[in-house]
């Protein structure tokens, strides 16, 4: 095998709570998660020798400081590997929006690089270097319906969120996770995540009670910042969504339907406004 290709999918959080600032100054989480259906191909092929990325946007490093090149070098660094590889990353989740696009490469990267080189390590061994690359890059290796608690790298897996119809509006806009991480602390959130009650909702199979609990403390920063976050959440929601909320930091707006006629109306409208980068209509992706 010469080549392998990999899908690495987003993920949007149904819940997000900040519970506390760590000793190393990291804050700590308890979030629920969901991978959506939308995903990047990550094609990694061998090569004669060093390390090599290229992707159909300008929008994202091709150097040393990409994710999916540093996924690379850890392991081919680690396990001695003589030869060389180059990455080619196919892009369609929206970059620097809340859904790990980013983390998604590079994970999909160390699973490509140590099945390419017949590394034989396990998801969980990938996980324990994939968290010094970044919080999420466990998450975006186990993937699913999990709670996601420290940084986001300690990960319980919970009953599959019930299929239902997913709208993603990425506005044409940019959110520093670092400001909106260092701007929580200096408030207390009026809306805190109830995750017990998600859980409960998981576990019953109720799409209207998962939608109807879901919430994220870092609205409480973006929002005030960015008004078309808020602005996306209401067009979402007049048009049928059970359930409408920003993913991560921001500043991806996501809506939950029962209905395809209604998410497709959400996701025409969405298209037809000033400002929005992209939108996508989809599902949950669970394996």
């Amino acid at each position: 095998m010469n080549q392998i290709t990999k899908k690495g999918y987003g993920k949007i959080n149904l819940t997000l709570d900040v519970v506390g600032l760590m000793p190393n100054g990291y804050h700590e989480l308890d979030m629920v998660m969901q991978t959506v259906d939308l995903y990047d191909e990550v094609t990694v092929k061998k090569t004669d020798s060093g390390i090599s990325v290229s992707s159909n946007t300008g929008k994202i490093p091709n150097d040393e400081s990409n994710l999916a090149y540093k996924a690379a070098k850890v392991l081919m660094d680690e396990f001695g590997v003589g030869e060389g590889v180059d990455i080619s990353i196919q892009k369609r989740i929206p970059i620097a929006a809340g859904m790990a696009g980013g983390s998604a490469d590079c994970a999909a990267t160390l699973k490509a690089v140590n099945e390419l080189f017949d590394l034989g390590l396990s998801d969980q061994e990938l996980c324990d270097r994939g968290v010094k690359l970044g919080a999420d890059v466990p998450y975006c290796i186990m993937e699913g319906t999990r709670r996601a608690q420290g940084i986001g790298e300690v990960l319980t897996k919970l009953p599959a969120v019930p299929q239902a119809h997913i709208v993603l509006a990425k506005p044409d806009i940019s959110v520093s996770t670092a400001f909106v991480y260092g701007e929580i602390d200096k408030i207390t959130p009026c809306n805190k995540p109830d995750t017990e009650a998600m859980i409960e909702a998981l576990e019953n199979g109720d799409i209207k009670k998962v939608a109807s609990n879901i919430c994220n403390v870092l609205e409480e920063v973006t929002i005030p910042k960015h008004g078309i976050v808020s602005v996306i959440k209401d067009v979402l929601t007049e048009k049928g969504a059970l359930g409408a909320m920003m993913s991560g930091s921001g500043p991806t707006v996501f809506g939950i339907f029962d209905d395809r006629k209604k998410a497709e109306d959400a996701a025409n409208a969405l298209e037809a406004m000033e400002g929005m980068e992209q939108v996508h209509l989809t599902g949950f992706y669970n394996k």
